[in-house]
């Protein structure tokens, strides 16, 4: 006979766990005890509950598991970034990276195993999408990015990025959840604005977001504000194209307020001329905004080249000349294949 799955006791909300210390005629307050280890102290192993009897210890780990997130090897840069390749309870890989900058340390994580939406110039769209990431997944990767940075910094994570695998709006209860737990007062309680969810622009979720009221940054990887040269390198534009884009930012930016982020890479000869900056103008009218311009980081894949810096520089001054907020930002990590789009999980 196959043995029974245990149940993830992460999974469970605090009413569930209540529900099941009073079946097993323990008092409720258990459950905020051990939601208390769980989540705010970040506790992977039954063992440590201190407060629990051994007892109690021992009959929660017949039960239940905690299917925590483990480091599985780690690349550093000579820039000082951190790339982790993390193991998955099913033995399944992510990778997450640590940036740390003079003003703050950044964790980029991941949402997905993998991804479906098959960006050209991406390490990570070129492989299979195998299954989402967990709420508690996401939230682990944060913790142990956090403790790299005590660790080797001895400064603690500052940002978060979910710009790691996969898009993180095709795994929306979960990135909802996770952040929840790690902004909440019995979670990590980091601050919701020191948070930024990137999409590759799926206009319905973009306007979930807004429905929904979210507290933390918005970024869209645009790369082309034309929608022939989009849907070359994101076909994902031919189901959101920029107008449906446009109108799902400004339905968001009504419910939100939040000004968006839009990020392009400058690829020689593709989205690097000043018509191109002209239209990414327009598309910047819509709502309040800003651009990063990033340096495009080559992978094994894809023919891509990264402008010349000065078609980027003169590509920032047009947008700058016409008011929009830009900033042009390095890679880090790129001897590591840590850098912007260049994750993927070796085999």
């Amino acid at each position: 006979m196959q043995p029974t799955q245990k149940t993830d006791i992460r999974s469970l909300s605090p009413d569930k766990l209540k529900e099941h210390f009073i079946s097993i005629a323990e008092p409720a307050f258990r459950a905020k005890q051990v939601y208390e280890w769980l989540w705010e102290k970040s506790c992977t192993d039954f063992e440590e509950m201190s407060n629990l009897s051994k007892s109690l210890r021992e009959k929660l780990k017949e039960t239940f598991s905690i299917n925590n997130v483990k480091v599985h090897q780690s690349q550093f840069s000579s820039d000082k970034t951190i790339k982790s390749t993390f193991m998955l309870f099913d033995n399944n890989i992510i990778e997450g990276v640590l940036i740390p900058a003079t003003d703050r340390m950044t964790a980029c994580v991941s949402s997905q195993v993998g991804c479906s939406l098959t960006c050209k110039f991406c390490a990570t769209g070129y492989m299979d999408r195998k299954r989402n990431l967990n709420a508690d997944e996401i939230y682990d990767q944060v913790v142990l990015i956090d403790k790299q940075a005590k660790e080797n910094y001895q400064i603690p994570l500052s940002n978060i990025v979910y710009m790691g695998m996969g898009e993180p709006l095709l795994n929306y209860a979960n990135v909802l959840k996770s952040i929840e737990r790690i902004t909440a007062k019995d979670g990590l309680n980091m601050a919701s604005k020191r948070i930024t969810v990137s999409t590759a622009g799926i206009a319905k979720m973009i306007k979930k977001l807004g429905d929904d009221e979210v507290k933390f940054n918005l970024a869209l990887s645009l790369h082309a504000a034309n929608d022939e040269k989009r849907n070359t390198i994101m076909p994902i534009n031919e189901q959101n194209s920029l107008k449906a884009l446009a109108d799902a930012l400004k339905y968001f930016y009504s419910k939100t307020k939040s000004a968006v982020t839009y990020e392009y890479i400058v690829f020689n000869e593709f989205n690097d001329n000043l018509t191109d900056a002209e239209e990414l103008v327009k598309f910047c009218k819509h709502i309040p905004c800003k651009v990063n311009i990033i340096e495009y980081n080559p992978i094994s894949f894809a023919d891509f080249e990264n402008a010349g810096i000065d078609k980027i520089e003169a590509f920032a001054a047009h947008l700058r000349k016409s008011g929009i907020n830009t900033n042009i930002r390095r890679s880090r990590g790129k001897d590591i294949d840590a850098a912007c789009g260049q994750l993927a999980v070796k085999s």
